[in-house]
């Protein structure tokens, strides 16, 4: 690599252009890591990513040099206009891609695909691309289908061995036993493992695009039955609880045990049988774009480079999914007897808001609160109560799912005095629609992006009295007029 850039100086131009466009993004993927907003668990994909790499580089090259300098350089040109794009549009991910893309440009520089152990540079930035908290978007993105097929797998299952067995969308029923395939349940974990598995495989086998393509499918296929299966095990669990000595499926270790093995089980076959060839390599041939012969032309076009890596760099943010501006009602003056108090946003949440639209409202009553979040671009604006209060150094446990008298997601939050609080939430649309479940939210808003949601949130002490909570609920429903609403249960 020093070699190369002590050949061709304009590289170092090139190079430093590329630093400096993955600079930001760079910072918002490891912040990413270390946020607990995000929950990612993208460090763990750098432990293959280096191991793949260190076990490449440490054998000698067995091919004549190929034209890898030059798919490199336009490989950094295609992240260079995803990173414009991830700037005009202020969205990160979209940066992230573009070092992807950096990756597979390093990669080809340092021909690990010309050695003795060859690895794939394009599956390593396949790889790559594991870092980004993408089963987040997943799961936000396609949790819905993905549980409401994963329940209906089951519910098959299920009814094969029992005959007590009811379904109702997302909601299975054995033995009087109300089960909830909720949203951690959605199987993406498991898909997110299973296809960074066979990622890993593909950059060592290098198959043909096609064949890689096909065994993607298979293992997308094979992660939703293995998740089916887990959630069978755990319905059977929670309604035969009473059978198993008072053990809990529910429980650590035992639950996150059963996920794994079913994991296992479901890329057994991938494992067993997944030896394609490798794909036929081509002789080099001559670059499609050569480099200009005149060293002052080529170090022109690095300095062009480079200052179009600053421009790019200072251009403005302006975010196509911004919210459209919404007045929403004031939120009631009293409830259950309690005078309201405003309480103002911190100042994170008013930049936000200024920044991408949308509005929000807290209010206290007494040890009560109501917090309001309304907008027409449910993608930026909704989230689970686990994303903020976790970044706020909450320890938050998700407790399920309840459907009277709203569909409500539940969670406890414990702050770091230990002082824990009851979070209820309910998401609910222009058009008359209820749900607890945010993927459910944003599946519904892609059908009729015309609509405007409402995230209602309601916090409660933990050791409130039963009879309090309910009449909170009730004062709620009342005052926000959501009894009209139609609830989604499945």
């Amino acid at each position: 690599m020093n070699r190369l850039l002590a050949y061709d100086p304009a590289m170092l131009g090139f190079a430093l252009a590329s630093a400096i466009l993955a600079y930001a993004p760079l910072a918002w993927l490891m912040g990413s890591w270390l946020d607990p907003s995000y929950s990612s668990s993208g460090t763990l994909y750098l432990v293959p990513i280096a191991a793949l790499l260190v076990w490449s580089l440490t054998s000698p090259l067995r091919q004549a040099p190929s034209r890898s300098r030059q798919r490199a350089l336009l490989l950094l040109s295609a992240s260079a206009f995803i990173r414009l794009t991830s700037q005009a549009l202020a969205i990160n991910v979209v940066g992230g891609f573009a070092l992807a893309l950096d990756v597979f440009a390093l990669a080809a520089l340092l021909r690990t695909d010309e050695r003795a152990r060859p690895v794939s540079p394009f599956w390593l930035a396949v790889l790559f691309v594991f870092t980004l908290p993408v089963e987040r978007i997943v799961q936000r993105l396609i949790g819905y289908p993905l549980q409401e097929i994963s329940a209906r797998i089951s519910c098959k299952l299920l009814g094969t061995f029992f005959d007590d067995m009811a379904c109702e969308g997302v909601r299975l029923r054995l033995s009087g036993q109300d089960v909830l395939v909720d949203l951690p349940c959605s199987g993406t974990n498991g898909l997110m493992l299973a296809i960074a598995l066979l990622t890993i495989l593909n950059a060592l086998y290098r198959p043909r695009l096609i064949i890689a393509s096909i065994w993607v499918g298979i293992a997308f296929c094979l992660s939703i039955f293995g998740n089916s299966f887990r959630i069978s095990l755990l319905a059977a669990g929670i309604a035969f609880e009473d059978r198993l000595n008072g053990i809990s499926v529910m429980s650590e270790p035992l639950h996150d045990l059963i996920g794994y093995t079913t994991l296992a089980l479901s890329m057994a076959p991938v494992l067993m049988f997944y030896k394609p060839s490798a794909a036929h390599r081509r002789p080099a041939e001559p670059a499609m774009i050569r480099l200009p012969a005149s060293v002052t032309l080529r170090n022109l076009i690095a300095l062009t480079f480079l200052a179009f890596a600053f421009l790019i760099v200072k251009l403005p943010h302006r975010a196509m999914d911004v919210s459209k501006a919404i007045s929403p009602p004031p939120l009631p003056f009293s409830l259950n007897g309690e005078f309201g108090q405003d309480e103002d946003l911190l100042p994170i949440e008013r930049s936000y808001f200024a920044q991408y639209g949308g509005h929000a409202q807290k209010r206290r009553y007494g040890e009560l609160a109501l917090t309001l979040v309304h907008t027409s671009s449910p993608l930026r604006h909704l989230h689970s109560p686990e994303d903020c209060l976790r970044g706020l150094g909450y320890r938050v446990e998700f407790l399920g799912t309840r459907f009277s008298p709203l569909p409500t997601a539940l969670y406890r939050a414990t702050s770091e005095a230990g002082k824990a609080w009851r979070v209820a939430v309910t998401f609910t649309s222009s058009d008359g629609n209820t749900t607890h479940n945010i993927a459910q939210a944003i599946w519904l808003w892609m059908q009729k992006p015309h609509t405007t949601w409402t995230s209602i949130q309601r916090i409660t002490p933990w050791n409130i009295e039963a009879h309090q909570q309910t009449a909170f609920e009730s004062a709620v429903i009342a005052a926000l007029d959501l009894t009209k609403n139609r609830s989604e249960e499945g």
